[in-house]
């Protein structure tokens, strides 16, 4: 598996990421989506109607992406640098791919997504066992 199993457990409790792709021109756009990890170690990212997207469209042409999902560590018994930044980095390469299961609920979610195919994972703040998290090619 290409996840540590805090980083799975933190992905899992999460509803929302940010894809970072770049156009045809350079210009890197960044957009807040949904997203599923599945078991596989691979992520489904969708929404209504992604294949119209430029985030898609950037996809095709550049499958290069980065993904984050990060919030604030909660003040709790236990927590990790609480009222600090967490989360998961992944980066890797994404295809375009029509699904009959897309993340998400109808009128949400459609069946075109994108699948990222993590490389490199950077979590921070997540495991109370190494505080100061992860990063490793995979």
């Amino acid at each position: 598996m290409s996840f540590v199993e805090v980083e799975r457990e933190y992905l899992r409790g999460q509803l929302l990421g940010r894809l970072a792709t770049v156009g045809d021109d350079g210009t890197p756009q960044v957009r807040p989506l949904g997203f599923r990890l599945n078991e596989d170690g691979t992520i489904d990212l969708g929404g209504p109607r992604v294949a119209s997207t430029k985030r898609y469209r950037n996809v095709l042409s550049r499958p290069r992406v980065g993904f984050v999902v990060d919030d604030i560590t909660p003040d709790e018994p236990g927590g990790v640098r609480p009222g600090m930044g967490r989360g998961v980095e992944i980066r890797g390469v994404a295809r375009t791919l029509r699904v009959a299961d897309p993340p998400g609920e109808p009128p949400l979610a459609g069946p075109d997504i994108i699948r990222l195919y993590p490389e490199r994972i950077i979590s921070w703040h997540i495991d109370p066992e190494n505080p100061g998290g992860y990063a490793r090619n995979v």
